[in-house]
């Protein structure tokens, strides 16, 4: 049987009304679904949901790695944002990296480790949102990891690139000076030595100890004792920092999240230190645009240069707030963006973009649940790439995260490297209101695409007047990142562009400078996978779309 991810098929919306989840991989949607069926609300589903989907997409996501969430409470009608990613070991040195050669952060040394946040999130959410315990919402999550399930297409063809990462293989070309010791723990997310094909049936028993643990002991059972223990002599022994007493320290926080206004439906995001801000700064410029009446060329070239100015700043300023001041408000404003929207030319694509100031007076899995009382939760759950940092904490089937690889070495940047810090995070959740009522709850995940995703969903629905399967199943473009052109003082970079779009916008987006790059088959990969979840506010009705890149689907009843 063959297998070409192009995947022609032309969903439907989903509708129901007693409640709803959305994800990259169907028995993860079933887990969620079934909490809302036992009388659970859209915070049981969606820790429920997340917890299956470090079993059956553990090189995504998962207990080693770090989550965000936006949660509109129906009784208060406010949207509250949880930050539960994780900072930098206490003893994390510059110098030290320095010392060793490194002039940019690590990506799979224990240096790129910082604390994971995912299990104490998980717990957070549900004691202020949630009705269900933690260790109700595991047991779906259990059952697959000890019982096993079959690997899905897109996860299987995934799983498959990270195998010389685990095994930290001989010939794996790694940008580190130091890949670590031999005979890593990686084989624990293995079968015989190479990953899960499609359908083939996947257990991973150690992973189901570690979530029974967190049944019984709570979030207890990753922060103190034998399991803080082990993660920090793991990371250690691969040139880290991390030690018992940085994970006792650990702690999740409650934010404002920060808003911008288009068409009528206002834009959630969380605040840094993740980059939600890139999508409000670039929402607030593109609110300032007739899109609706522009021609398709014209529309895709002003979205695009909203988003570079969006990035650009967010590289300068996204950081650790409660460490380095921003100048967020001044950022977040209409006023801000009226100060930046004349450097867009209509008709040329911008060469170089630099961060802008305010001068008045800053891979992955997502799901999205909803309920039949009007709650809804928009959530996200990361490892950052594929397998994190590769490092496996042993006897446990805990992939860890390498978020801490997104400090810089520069250490007059609002983003350096210190101790307990937390990193420029890519991973944000999205929210709409309209009218002081949800309108939707909403992501796309995968890296630098989110911001931009989140852009997109927002235009093609509030603007374009599309419905949330209509809005993810249009094709997307992606700037290629700030590796690869985004930084403050660098040039535009590529623009991705996914089979679909007119031959005729693309030959005008051509002369109009952009420097195009066309994705297909797997590539598409790179435009992300979304999630909707929209709410009809008179009838109480559901209105669920799936992204037809991923391996899921919306589930409701």
């Amino acid at each position: 049987m063959n297998y070409d991810f192009t995947f022609r098929s032309r969903r439907s919306n989903l509708l129901a009304r007693q409640g709803m989840v959305a994800t990259s991989q169907p028995l993860a949607a079933q887990a969620g679904l079934a909490m809302l069926q036992a009388g659970g609300n859209a915070a049981d589903a969606a820790i429920a949901t997340a917890a299956m989907l470090n079993v059956v997409e553990p090189m995504s996501t998962g207990i080693g790695g770090d989550c965000f969430a936006l949660y509109w409470d129906a009784k208060t009608k406010t949207v509250t944002a949880l930050n539960g990613s994780g900072r930098a070991a206490g003893a994390s040195s510059i110098s030290e990296l320095r010392g060793l050669g490194y002039q940019k952060m690590p990506t799979f040394t224990g240096h790129a480790v910082s604390i994971p946040g995912t299990v104490a999130g998980w717990s957070d959410l549900l004691e202020r949102h949630g009705r269900m315990s933690l260790s109700d919402v595991l047991q779906p999550a259990i059952r697959a990891a000890e019982e096993g399930y079959p690997v899905t297409e897109w996860i299987a063809n995934g799983w498959a690139t990270q195998v010389e990462k685990l095994l930290r293989a001989p010939d794996w070309q790694s940008s580190d000076l130091d890949n670590g010791p031999e005979q890593p723990s990686g084989h624990e997310l293995l079968i015989d030595g190479r990953s899960p094909r499609v359908g083939e049936i996947m257990r991973i028993p150690t992973l189901g100890a570690t979530l029974r643990a967190i049944a019984a002991e709570g979030k207890a059972a990753i922060y103190r004792g034998d399991f803080a223990r082990k993660i920090s002599a793991h990371v250690q022994r691969y040139g880290g920092w991390i030690t018992p007493e940085d994970m006792a320290a650990h702690i999740s926080t409650w934010d404002e999240p920060i808003v911008a206004d288009i068409n009528g439906v206002r834009l959630y995001e969380c605040p840094p230190n993740g980059q939600g801000l890139a999508a409000i700064i670039a929402a607030n410029l593109a609110a300032g645009f007739d899109l609706a009446a522009m021609s398709a060329a014209d529309r895709l070239h002003t979205l695009v240069e909203c988003m570079r100015l969006g990035f650009a700043d967010a590289q300068q300023w996204v950081c650790d707030p409660r460490v380095v001041e921003i100048p967020l408000a001044g950022l977040t404003s209409k006023a801000y963006a009226a100060q930046r929207r004349p450097g867009i030319d209509p008709r040329r694509a911008a060469q170089e973009v630099r961060y802008g100031y305010p001068m008045f007076g800053s891979d992955t899995v997502y799901l999205t649940t909803a309920d039949g009382e009007g709650n809804a939760c928009s959530f996200i759950n990361s490892l950052f790439q594929g397998m994190g940092s590769g490092l496996v904490v042993p006897g446990t089937g805990v992939s860890l995260q390498n978020r801490a690889a997104l400090f810089v070495l520069d250490p007059e940047h609002p983003n350096a490297l210190a101790p307990h810090k937390r990193p420029y995070q890519t991973i944000i959740p999205a929210m709409t209101t309209k009218d002081g009522e949800l309108h939707a709850s909403f992501g796309v995940m995968g890296g630098y695409m989110q911001p931009q995703g989140h852009l997109q969903m927002v235009v093609n629905m509030a603007v374009l007047g599309m419905n949330p399967q209509q809005a993810l199943d249009m094709p997307r473009w992606a700037l290629s990142g700030p590796h690869s052109g985004l930084g403050a003082q660098e040039s535009g970079g590529l623009l991705l562009i996914e089979d679909g779009w007119d031959f005729g916008v693309m030959a005008d987006l051509t002369q109009r400078g952009h420097r195009l790059a066309p994705l297909t088959g797997a590539g598409r990969a790179t435009f992300g996978g979304g999630q909707i979840i929209l709410r009809n506010p008179e009838t109480g009705v559901l209105i669920g779309g799936s992204d037809p890149r991923k391996d899921g689907c919306a589930v409701g009843w």
